[in-house]
């Protein structure tokens, strides 16, 4: 890897925007900047602070206005249609044009080596644009679009959170050539020590663990509690959000514990795990080994959607559509999933010290992109002229 650091000069700074929906962004993005040398200079972007877990290095973040999210200060009758080439270009919005000017801004005066952008299509065109190297978190999903295309061809390497036997059929040659896979990026795989009697669970019972992401509402409580009426002499516990129904008539066996800061603990005394696809949830129960029905939720490019089916593809979970309705269904999807169940091809899917060989990797792109000093070019052209 050739020395980012000139004699009596700062390193070039990386620049990396965190989309702040969910959780998953901002802990690939803590994960990487820890992993990265202290000597390189990191600025984060994002909209929101409190989203990040707490840094082991200095870094910079720069709050900016949501790209996604109206402020009701828009000031043009947009009436326009969304162009291909990109996703979300409202007309009107000084929200987006401050936060593309402030990115500008950055790049004009730092004169950054890399931009990192997880994930945005837009910033991503809009680095490629003002002449900064970009690298595209490339997540799953049906991102054949022209804006997508645009992001990822004019990336000069890609990042996948993910294993690369989780690849999609449809990622072309050129994508894969220049991505690089890391399966659990920044997913903490915390060893975890509680048994179900420290939860205060019923040790003489299976558990069946509902476990809800942060990107969304939470999983309805009404199917949840067919499914625990199903099999009553089951513990179901549910950790995260759960949106209850009116409807729902919840049995004795089912318990709602919310947001836990002992996830690892759950997951260690469960049977058997029933969760959406975001990309956290996903490699924690990856880690774990843990018998899995997988149930996507809707998300923006089928991103959901997609990585069930490769989840099913790579015999890691057992998949369905949607959250069964009856008893019968429950009690059918559960008894194919503990039959499914393969640990080892489940724990394969994780790659040893993500963080770290991700970081290699960016560093190892950097010092690629890294003009040659004057002199090293000067023997260049002295040896291509003889």
């Amino acid at each position: 890897m050739k020395d980012i650091l000139r004699t009596g000069q700062r390193a070039r700074p990386i620049g990396y925007f965190v989309h702040h929906q969910g959780r998953g962004h901002a802990e690939r993005c803590r994960a990487v900047v820890n992993a990265l040398p202290l000597t390189q200079p990191v600025t984060i972007f994002c909209a929101r602070k409190d989203i990040f877990p707490r840094f082991d290095r200095p870094v910079e973040i720069i709050t900016i206005p949501s790209l996604f999210e109206a402020s009701g200060d828009d000031d043009i009758n947009d009436t326009s249609e969304t162009p291909r080439t990109v996703h979300c270009a409202p007309l009107g919005w000084p929200g987006i044009r401050t936060a593309m000017a402030t990115l500008a801004n950055w790049f004009a005066v730092e004169n950054p080596i890399l931009m990192i952008s997880d994930v945005s299509a837009e910033i991503a065109q809009l680095a490629r644009i003002c002449s900064v190297p970009h690298v595209m978190v490339l997540q799953h999903g049906d991102r054949s679009d022209q804006g997508h295309q645009a992001a990822y061809d004019g990336a000069v390497g890609l990042l996948c959170p993910s294993d690369q036997a989780l690849a999609q059929p449809d990622w072309s040659d050129a994508m894969r050539a220049k991505t690089f896979f890391a399966g659990g990026l920044g997913v903490a795989h915390k060893k975890a020590t509680a048994n179900k009697a420290a939860l205060s669970l019923d040790p003489g019972k299976k558990l069946i663990l509902v476990m809800s992401g942060g990107g969304g509402e939470g999983w309805p409580s009404a199917p949840l509690a067919v499914g625990a009426r199903a099999l009553p002499q089951t513990e179901w516990v549910t950790i995260g959000k759960v949106a209850c129904d009116w409807h729902a008539t919840e049995p004795h066996n089912m318990h709602h514990r919310g947001w836990v800061d002992n996830p690892y603990d759950y997951l260690s005394a469960a049977d058997l795990v029933i969760s959406s696809t975001g990309n956290t949830s996903c490699h924690q129960i990856l880690a774990a080994g843990k018998p899995w029905l997988a149930i996507p939720e809707w998300r923006y490019f089928d991103e959901q959607r997609c990585k069930a089916d490769a989840l099913r593809i790579a015999g890691a979970a057992t998949t369905l559509a949607h959250l069964p309705s009856s008893v019968d269904a429950w009690r059918v999807a559960l008894a194919r999933t503990v039959q499914a169940h393969q640990p080892d091809r489940q724990k394969a899917l994780i790659t040893p010290r993500a963080a770290e060989t991700a970081a290699d990797w960016l560093m190892e792109l950097i010092g690629r992109l890294s003009p040659m000093p004057m002199q090293d070019k000067g023997r260049d052209h002295a040896i291509s002229a003889q």
